[in-house]
């Protein structure tokens, strides 16, 4: 658009989403976009239904534990994801919109998210928020749980299990298919402890980043690799995934964004300082 339109917009509304993503390797039948994906298709279907703007994704996040030689994964350092975020936000923020909305399909983009929408708001007085598109979030949404057939404990972190490959096959089936259609068997046996350490007492389950000590979880984070933890790069059963199950689930995930951005429109909120004085 122009900045006449963008003018425009600015009258209409005081709302903005900010689809964010990563660039990551979702093991041999995954898209490395699929977490951009996500994030898009929610976000563009939501500015949609609620008529408010979003800007283009941005396309790479905080994947450091995804850096597989040879595996596509793209990653930023904290220090420059967080600036890249708060830019952004403190750009539309000057221009003149009150309320932020950053929309993630990686799990792991909300550690460094979380900071950086307090700080704009502790600095500015507006509205930050995250909403979350990455497939771990969205089995917790009883319409997506109708949705996928695979039990919980078949898709522990959902990397490239059922939702995730749906969405491929959405996306790109000609790329997914050959890959998916030779994949061997998935098996719980994949997810495993880091092998250095002692396997008799610790146990994990899931793609969160915590080890199960002597049955607590929960209790121990570590700073792991993915390959530490799931020897072929997915963390999930991505059996049963279709098309048609991904247009459902994210126009699901739409659909509750684009409710809750029409109950956003009613907060007034003032917004205390515009200026963005650090610009080199």
């Amino acid at each position: 658009m122009t900045a006449t339109q963008f003018s425009e917009i600015l009258k209409k509304t005081d709302i903005v989403l900010i689809p964010v993503g990563s660039c990551e390797q979702h093991g041999t039948h995954g898209l490395i976009s699929t977490d951009g994906l996500a994030a898009w298709i929610v976000t563009k279907l939501a500015a949609e239904k609620a008529e408010v703007p979003h800007t283009p994704l941005i396309w790479m996040g905080y994947s450091p534990h995804h850096m597989i030689p040879g595996g596509g994964t793209i990653t930023l350092r904290e220090t420059t994801f967080r600036d890249l975020l708060y830019d952004v936000g403190r750009s539309l923020i000057h221009h003149g919109f009150n309320k932020l909305v950053y929309v993630t399909g990686h799990t792991s983009n909300i550690k460094v998210m979380d900071p950086v929408i307090r700080q704009l708001r502790y600095e500015t007085n507006a509205l930050t928020f995250i909403f979350r598109a990455d497939a771990e979030a969205l089995p917790l949404i009883p319409e997506v749980r109708k949705i996928i057939e695979r039990p919980l404990d078949e898709n522990p972190g959902w990397h490239a299990g059922e939702i995730e490959t749906s969405l491929n096959l959405l996306y790109n089936p000609d790329a997914v298919l050959p890959y998916l259609k030779t994949l061997p068997k998935w098996s719980k046996d994949e997810i495993h402890a880091p092998r250095w350490l002692p396997q008799d007492v610790f146990k994990k389950k899931d793609g969160d980043p915590y080890v199960i000590f002597k049955g607590y979880d929960k209790l121990i984070m570590v700073a792991m690799e993915h390959s530490e933890y799931a020897d072929r790069g997915i963390v999930g059963n991505p059996e049963g995934a279709s098309a048609e199950k991904a247009e459902k689930i994210y126009r699901c995930v739409a659909d509750i964004l684009a409710a809750f951005l029409e109950e956003l429109k009613k907060v007034k909120v003032d917004v205390k300082n515009r200026e963005f004085v650090n610009r080199v």
